[in-house]
C-alpha cells in the first residue's frame, strides 16, 4: 500500500521546484534570513503584507488528494474549493488575512471547509522562461530583483527564429492564449444575457502596439512587468547594458499610451508592445507550476482555478427578479438614509 501524500510532501515538493525558496516554518519568519519573504507595502495604515512562501494555514500532517493552483486567493476560490473536494490551494499572490477571505480571518473560514492554503509569489518567479517564451523570445538574461528592488522583474532574450516583426508577436500571443475562443464565449453570454454591452477582462486587454508597427523588425526584446516598479530610468540602464534592444515587451500589467515607459521607448526609437495581461498569469504562470506538481506527486489530483471578469452595465445585470430586489434594498433602505 502506498503512502498517503501529506501537505507536507507538498511542502518539501514546492521546496525541490522553487529550488529551496520554501519557508520551512512560518512562525519563525520574523527572525529568518530567506529573501524570498519580503513585505509589501504602499505605506497605507494597516495595508502591508508579508510574503511567506510556503503553508499559510493548514495541518502539515492532513491528508492530500486534490490540489487547486490559483493566481489569487479570495472567497470564491475558497467556496469552489470546499464544494468539490479540494484539500488544498496554492494561491500565487500573497495572502493576508481576511482580504483573501471574505472579510472574515482565515482561520474561521479555512477550517469550516478543512482547506490548507500555500503562496509562492516571489518564490517562483524567475523559475523558467515561459513568459518571454510565449511573448516570442528566448531569454539569455534575467533579473528578479533589477536595479536592487525585489521584485523588480526583467528579461532580455532574442526573439525565437519564427518571430520576425511586432505583428508576429502579436499573432503569436493571440494563438497561445486563445483569443478567438474568448470571443466566442464573450459573444455567447452576450445573447444568453441579452445584454450586447459587456465586456471582459482577457479581451479588453489583448496585445497592442503602443510604439512602431506590425511590419518593424524584432531581434532583440526587453521585457518587462511595469506594475513591479520598473522605470523610465531602468529601461535607459538596460539598453545601455544592452545596446541591441529593439523591442519593449510589457506584459502581466499594461502601461497606457501616454505612460512615460512610452515615451521613453519613443526617444529610445524602441517598438513598445503590450503583451498578456495579469488575467493571463493563470496559464502562463499556473500551468506550469501545476504541471509539475502532478508530475511529482502522480497519486494527487490537480485542478486549475481560473477567473474570469466581466463588466456589464447596471440595468442588463441579473434576472428580473434580483434586478427589483437591487432596486427595492437600495431605495428602501440606503437611498432615504442618505
Amino acid at each position: 500500500m502506498s503512502k498517503q501524500t501529506t501537505i507536507s510532501d507538498l511542502v518539501n515538493v514546492l521546496d525541490k521546484i522553487t529550488g529551496g525558496r520554501i519557508v520551512s516554518d512560518i512562525w519563525q519568519v520574523p527572525g529568518g534570513t530567506n529573501p524570498f519573504v519580503v513585505m509589501k507595502s504602499s505605506n497605507i495604515p494597516g495595508k502591508s503584507v508579508m510574503e511567506t512562501p510556503g503553508l499559510v494555514f493548514g495541518d502539515p500532517q492532513k491528508p492530500v488528494r486534490k490540489i487547486a493552483v490559483c493566481m489569487t486567493l479570495t472567497e470564491s476560490a475558497i467556496e469552489l474549493a470546499g464544494a468539490t473536494g479540494v484539500d488544498v490551494i496554492i494561491a500565487h499572490h500573497p495572502i493576508a488575512d481576511a482580504a483573501n477571505s471574505g472579510g472574515v480571518p482565515l482561520k474561521f473560514y479555512l477550517s469550516l471547509y478543512d482547506i490548507a492554503v500555500m503562496e509562492l509569489h516571489e518564490a517562483f518567479h524567475g523559475l523558467h522562461p515561459g513568459i518571454p517564451f510565449i511573448h516570442g523570445h528566448q531569454t539569455f538574461r534575467t533579473e528578479i530583483a533589477y536595479g536592487g528592488l525585489p521584485g523588480n522583474i526583467m528579461s532580455v532574450g532574442r526573439a525565437l527564429p519564427e518571430i520576425k516583426t511586432v505583428g508576429d508577436v502579436i499573432e503569436r500571443l493571440n494563438t497561445f492564449m486563445g483569443v478567438s475562443q474568448e470571443k466566442q464565449l464573450l459573444e455567447q453570454e452576450k445573447e444568453i444575457r441579452d445584454s450586447h454591452d459587456i465586456e471582459e477582462t482577457c479581451l479588453a486587454t489583448s496585445p497592442r502596439v503602443l510604439n512602431g508597427s506590425m511590419e518593424n523588425k524584432v531581434s532583440t526584446v526587453l521585457h518587462i512587468f511595469p506594475h513591479t516598479g520598473f522605470s523610465p530610468a531602468h529601461m535607459g540602464q538596460a539598453l545601455n547594458e544592452h545596446p541591441e534592444i529593439d523591442t519593449v515587451i510589457a506584459s502581466i500589467s499594461r502601461v497606457r499610451s501616454d505612460h512615460p515607459l512610452v515615451s521613453k521607448a519613443k526617444e529610445l526609437n524602441l517598438n513598445f508592445i503590450v503583451g498578456n495581461s495579469h488575467a493571463m498569469e493563470i496559464q502562463e504562470n499556473g500551468l506550469p507550476l501545476a504541471y509539475a506538481i502532478q508530475a511529482l506527486l502522480p497519486g494527487v489530483e490537480v485542478v486549475v482555478f481560473r477567473e474570469r471578469v466581466t463588466a456589464t452595465r447596471l440595468e442588463q445585470v441579473g434576472t428580473p427578479e434580483i434586478k427589483r430586489y437591487g432596486q427595492e434594498m437600495a431605495y428602501k433602505y440606503l437611498v432615504e438614509r442618505s
